[in-house]
């Protein structure tokens, strides 16, 4: 059980995309304990409503269809009339920091690596460009080091 770091949504798998949207309606049905998801209870609900938002709109972009949203419209009744500025644009902020950004990109870049059925290299090759922009001023050799690590699976 993981959220993904919001900034990698775009980049998601189909199956970590959907299986994201299911690990969201286990939190609302039964506000799960699991040691990759128990940040969220830290935080206000306002964080947790603003990243599945942000996860609903990703799986809208991609045309995916939302069955169920029973658990979501009833763990959130009280936030739906919020407006997106009242939101956080970056929710778990303490938590989706650089070092959880390097953490979501070496397991995805894993499971790339594994041949992963449904992770075209077009989505992975977008998701290391992201992350190397993004991580790029954090520290220039982190382009040197993914570079060697690509070089050594060809």
């Amino acid at each position: 059980m993981r959220l993904w770091h919001h900034d990698l949504l775009p980049y998601l798998p189909r199956s970590q995309l959907l299986a994201q949207w299911r690990e969201l309606n286990s939190i609302y049905a039964k506000e799960d304990q699991h040691v990759l998801i128990n940040y969220v209870y830290e935080y206000p609900k306002e964080d947790l409503y603003a990243y599945s938002l942000m996860v609903v709109a990703q799986m809208q972009a991609r045309g995916f269809q939302i069955r169920a949203w029973d658990k979501y419209e009833a763990y959130f009744a009280a936030y739906r009339t919020l407006k997106p500025s009242q939101l956080p644009r970056q929710p778990f902020a303490k938590h989706h920091d650089g070092a959880y950004l390097n953490v979501c990109f070496f397991n995805l870049y894993e499971k790339w690596v594994c041949g992963q059925k449904d992770y075209p290299i077009e989505l992975f090759e977008s998701l290391k460009n992201f992350w190397l922009t993004k991580t790029a001023a954090q520290n220039s050799d982190k382009e040197v080091f993914l570079n060697s690590l690509l070089r050594s699976i060809s």
